[in-house]
């Protein structure tokens, strides 16, 4: 009997380690639960010190595990940070660099809504598991494509309740939606809405899954993909009547939030229930900073929001859970990257790294149990148009479209107020070309939004940029 080790993904998780050995033949398959959250602002959790959020279970997951103080996703959005989490490599190698965006828009060049996902030649974190001889299952959020051939049962997943699309609402629709791709689906083809508040629903639904997969002794990967705390901002009242300090949407973001640790909450519940909590890995993280302008979420003590590449817009909570392998109540200090999950998931069910072709992410085990005390990554890089960042070592790169580039020491800097540029000319100009190197390395995007919405960014990064200063 394999023994099963759950992964779960979660915002935030204290990650520490003892001995860490690769899974073998001799050994047992752990399993897989990764826990992703939408939106949610870097401060939002009582593990990063939120003071106004209850997020009880995520603090206690943070404090069982180890928790990654500088932790990174692939993308400032939603639909490039998936693709660089679920394939285990840069998307912009494979020009995945714009966000999807509804069916129903027209305002981009080369493919429009349905037809824009992630390209079927790449490798999936469920494919790779598939072939360790795991179930898998996503529930939630898809947003890699809404066309036949993207959807996530063709992708390596062998279950699927969730929407294809990149939001919607968090309670059953009477009526179609105007993005048909926000209806909720079971399977392929099967459109099923669910009465209960989505949040909880996606919980409930993995519930199933790990029981029928855990009495069958078979290891599993559950994926809960949730939407909160996306936009729309809908709660439920008994969560909005815990927070009666708060109001607007501050108080909406703050019982959704509650809605996601209850979710979190039933998904720990059920591994202790069925005696595996200490099989399983367990890991929380988010997809990008908080959008504070349209959820009203908190990135302090970092500056910018989502869809920037201030580290307010790519620095995440990240907390990983390992009984027996990763020490509990730890942290891990150098900086890391979603797109480590998926090699880190491989090497835990029993895959040989070497095997793993073409990918930029590393096995984060050794680094956390300090059998490799190198950092797991040199350089880092985001890009999205003419904007671009860099970071090396400690030191952070920003292009703009608009000025000229900025240089920042994130050690003594990390809400980036003060522009080293002229203080280190050569490493400025290193920095500088190294980006554009790596730049020529890619493949160019399959498509691109209007300029309007570049505008936009850029406008809402001065914004919540000033307000730091102030």
């Amino acid at each position: 009997m394999k023994k099963l080790l759950i992964i779960v993904f979660a915002l935030h998780i204290p990650l520490g380690c003892a001995a860490q050995k690769e899974t073998t033949s001799e050994t047992k398959q752990p399993n897989i639960i990764l826990l992703f959250a939408d939106d949610a602002g870097y401060a939002d959790f009582g593990f990063h010190g939120s003071k106004e959020m209850i997020t009880p279970n995520l603090d206690k997951l943070a404090s069982q595990g180890v928790r990654f103080k500088q932790a990174y996703v692939t993308h400032p959005t939603c639909g490039p940070s998936r693709a660089g989490l679920i394939t285990g490599k840069s998307q912009y190698r494979f020009g995945y660099e714009e966000n999807n965006v509804p069916t129903f828009m027209s305002a981009v060049s080369a493919a429009d809504g349905a037809e824009m996902g992630l390209p079927v030649e790449e490798v999936t974190m469920a494919d790779y598991l598939k072939k360790q001889g795991y179930a898998t299952a996503i529930y939630g959020k898809w947003h890699l494509g809404g066309a036949d051939r993207f959807h996530p049962t063709k992708r390596g997943f062998d279950e699927f309740y969730g929407f294809r699309g990149g939001a919607r609402s968090y309670f059953e629709y009477t009526e179609a939606p105007k993005d048909p791709m926000n209806l909720m689906e079971r399977g392929f083809g099967n459109f099923e809405e669910s009465k209960e508040y989505l949040t909880d629903a996606i919980a409930d639904e993995s519930l199933d899954f790990i029981e029928r997969n855990h009495k069958a002794n078979k290891p599993f990967f559950a994926f809960l993909s949730f939407n909160a705390v996306h936009t729309p901002m809908d709660a439920i009242p008994e969560d909005l009547a815990k927070f009666p300090e708060l109001t607007g949407k501050r108080k909406i973001v703050a019982a959704m939030t509650l809605g996601l640790d209850r979710a979190v909450g039933k998904v720990m519940d059920k591994l202790k229930e069925l005696g595996i909590e200490d099989n399983t890995i367990v890991v929380f993280t988010n997809d990008n900073g908080g959008p504070s302008d349209k959820n009203a979420s908190s990135n302090s003590p970092l500056s910018g929001i989502k869809s920037t590449h201030l580290e307010g817009g790519v620095r995440v909570p990240f907390v990983m859970k390992y009984p027996g392998r990763i020490k509990a109540n730890s942290t891990y200090e150098f900086p890391i990257s979603t797109f480590d999950l998926l090699p880190t998931f491989f090497a835990a069910a029993g895959g040989d790294t070497k095997s793993l072709k073409d990918i930029d992410g590393v096995n984060l085990l050794p680094h956390i149990n300090g059998q490799n005390t190198e950092r797991p990554h040199e350089t880092l890089f985001w890009k999205r148009d003419a904007r671009a960042a860099m970071r090396k070592g400690d030191w952070k790169l920003i292009r703009f479209p608009d000025r000229p580039a900025e240089l920042f020491y994130l050690p003594d800097d990390e809400a980036e107020m003060n522009n080293l540029a002229a203080a280190e000319p050569e490493r400025y100009s290193e920095m500088y070309k190294e980006l554009f190197a790596w730049e020529t390395t890619l493949e160019r995007p399959r498509w691109l939004l209007k300029k309007e919405y570049e505008k936009q960014d850029v406008i809402r990064m001065d914004n919540f940029w000033n307000k730091s200063k102030e």
